[in-house]
């Protein structure tokens, strides 16, 4: 005899909010022992908003795991907040020119980041801190999310990014040029032997948070699949990692939000097993003004909201720090660069919706 079962939670985010929302079926298969394999779930607070885990198995064996996966969260942001007195990237950033030691996994992070950077040309860049600042995208700025659930639903109407009384918003065009001349990953000079990072332009300021939450996801992932998981959903706070498949064996579903449609809308589906998946777009995250919207995927060349006819960028690829990325990376590029840089890639695949909402599938997704 089979049962099945789901569960449902509503997750409401405070800063970077998921793009995507993932409705993951949660069927439960009974083992041959005629045992029920049921999720343990818990929440946190970290990286300013709720975050997830899901594993699936034996209670008992699972629920010491989540103790040491909310301590990886609170290591990594410690070290990656920018806000943070005493983290890795504020001390950079305040240190204008001065080499800082960080830890080595910020180091890593910000030579992967540089990567991207160097890749795009520019068009994703680690230092776009002054630009996120002028338009209000201040704590923790993220610029890409997925959303679990078996887990969640997400509420658009939560979402709207806080706009300070005290911004200009859009800011004029002299102030804009002058912060997009301090946006420019190659002032990030890092020593390796060392263990250092500067900045040779004061006026710079690193931001970590196109990719971070990517790379926490796969700390999160290293950790549980030693510990034997085989099953489980990573959600940090939108930035979603599967491990395996569900219990039964088949794939989770992921459900693509339909751009500006109401909580639990989608627009298609796809199956995925121990993949992450990571959406880019530009309806759940802005500033407001004069009842015009501005979104936070911003240009690190003109400082605007990026305007190329894409709705959003959903990646599907094996590490959340690449698929982090490259949401961003691909949306910033456009629907003809951004496709031909996923095609070149192994084992990476990608869903651009247009903003006449035509959906275009890289070719592993046909």
């Amino acid at each position: 005899m089979r049962q099945s079962f789901r569960q449902w939670i509503l997750f409401l985010f405070q800063d970077r909010v998921p793009l995507c929302l993932l409705l993951l079926s949660a069927l439960l298969c009974l083992s041959s022992c005629g045992q029920k394999k049921e999720p343990v779930i818990k929440t946190g607070f970290y990286f300013d908003t709720v975050i997830t885990v899901t594993l699936y198995g034996e209670s008992e064996t699972l629920s010491p795991l989540f103790e040491d996966v909310f301590a990886i969260c609170e290591r990594y942001d410690a070290m990656f907040d920018r806000t943070a007195e005493d983290s890795d990237i504020a001390r950079i950033n305040k240190a204008a020119g001065t080499p800082v030691a960080v830890h080595h996994e910020t180091l890593s992070l910000i030579q992967t980041a540089c990567s991207y950077a160097a890749l795009t040309d520019g068009l994703v860049d680690p230092t776009i801190t002054p630009l996120l600042t002028l338009w209000g995208f201040g704590d923790n700025s993220a610029d890409s999310d997925a959303q679990t659930a078996d887990d969640a639903a997400a509420d658009p109407d939560a979402q709207a990014e806080h706009n300070p009384a005290a911004l200009t918003i859009p800011p004029d065009a002299d102030t804009l040029a002058e912060a997009c001349a301090h946006v420019d990953y190659r002032s990030i000079v890092i020593d390796e032997e060392a263990g250092t990072v500067m900045l040779t332009d004061p006026d710079a300021a690193v931001d970590l948070g196109f990719i971070a939450k990517g790379f926490i996801a796969d700390q999160i992932r290293e950790y549980l699949v030693s510990k034997q998981v085989t099953s489980a959903i990573i959600n940090l706070g939108g930035n979603t990692l599967l491990i395996g498949s569900k219990p039964d064996n088949s794939p989770y579903r992921v459900g693509i939000q339909y751009p500006f449609g109401g909580t639990g809308d989608i627009i298609t589906t796809l199956p995925v097993r121990g993949q992450s998946v990571v959406t880019s777009g530009v309806y759940e995250r802005f500033v407001e003004a004069d009842g015009v919207r501005y979104h936070h995927i911003l240009h690190p060349q003109t400082g605007y909201p990026v305007e190329n006819g894409l709705l959003s960028v959903t990646i599907v690829t094996n590490s959340s720090t690449d698929a982090d990325a490259l949401s961003t990376a691909c949306f910033v590029l456009g629907l003809s660069d951004g496709m031909e840089l996923i095609e070149s890639l192994a084992d990476t695949e990608a869903l651009f919706i247009t903003d006449d909402y035509e959906l275009h599938y890289s070719s592993g997704l046909q």
